[in-house]
């Protein structure tokens, strides 16, 4: 317990509990403190000090409580960064063959390139892209955690391709996935890593973009149309390859931004 909670138990009683977790203010404690020890009857208790020094001795005390945990918390910060910046793979983003042209705005990317004056846009978002770890399976033994290694992230997000031709018109876009089962799987060349999920026409300004306007669902689509869908995406560069490095280029991205994001919080955590 405190010193300062053995100086007058019952005028103090109410406040243990935020001394403890430091979950008031400094400023807020201390209006309290100076307002109940006021009305201590300091006759009852002649060996204690005078309610100045008492105070003084209280700021001293409530100060570090409310500072352990942040300054905890920013050495873990610190080691935190130290060690996401050892495992980083790449200190600026890699570049996308095929001639796109690459826009970053936060944690939204977007991929642009012409081919035979059509404009093909390529837009992603790497919040929530990392997949869970967890995989329902058993809990491994202790063996089993030592010899394995710990899986590497990878960001696979969803993202959307639009196609505009040259009269601009409209815009045919095509909002494709990476299936779980199909990320980091070996499989023939010819199995496709990415699947089309919904095929609409949009207005060219993405702002004017409508849920009214018809939506193709690939689910219950017929596999020769699907094959067809594919093909007209691997004519304007979004195949297996594109595919490939969009994830290492979105897990760069997603590394280079989480990092930012514990330099951040060490700055909020550390500030007054």
């Amino acid at each position: 317990m405190l010193p300062l909670l053995r100086c007058a138990p019952r005028a103090l009683g109410a406040l243990r509990p935020a001394l403890r977790s430091a979950q008031l203010p400094t400023e807020t404690v201390m209006e309290f403190l100076q307002m109940r020890l006021k009305e201590v009857n300091w006759t009852k208790f002649p060996e204690q000090p005078s309610i100045a020094k008492t105070l003084e001795t209280a700021q001293v005390q409530i100060s570090g409580c409310s500072n352990l945990g942040d300054k905890a918390f920013v050495e873990f910060l610190n080691d935190e960064i130290k060690e996401e910046k050892k495992i980083q793979k790449h200190k600026s983003l890699p570049k996308m063959s095929g001639g796109w042209e690459l826009e970053v705005n936060g944690t939204e990317a977007k991929l642009v390139r012409k081919v035979a004056g059509e404009k093909i846009t390529v837009t992603f978002n790497i919040n929530n892209s990392i997949p869970p770890t967890f995989s329902g399976e058993e809990e491994p033994s202790q063996e089993q955690k030592a010899e394995e290694q710990e899986p590497e992230l990878t960001s696979t997000p969803n993202f959307v391709v639009e196609v505009i031709k040259n009269d601009g018109k409209k815009a045919l876009v095509l909002d494709c996935h990476y299936p779980e089962d199909e990320v980091g799987q070996e499989e023939e060349e010819e199995s496709d890593i990415f699947s089309i999920r919904e095929v609409s026409f949009q207005s060219p300004d993405k702002s004017d973009w409508k849920d009214t306007e018809y939506t193709l669902n690939t689910d219950s689509l017929d596999w020769a149309l699907y094959d067809h869908l594919m093909d007209f995406l691997a004519d304007r560069g979004v195949d297996n390859t594109f595919a490939d490095e969009l994830v290492e280029l979105s897990t760069a991205l997603e590394h280079r931004e989480y990092i930012t994001f514990l330099e951040d919080l060490k700055s909020f955590v550390k500030s007054q």
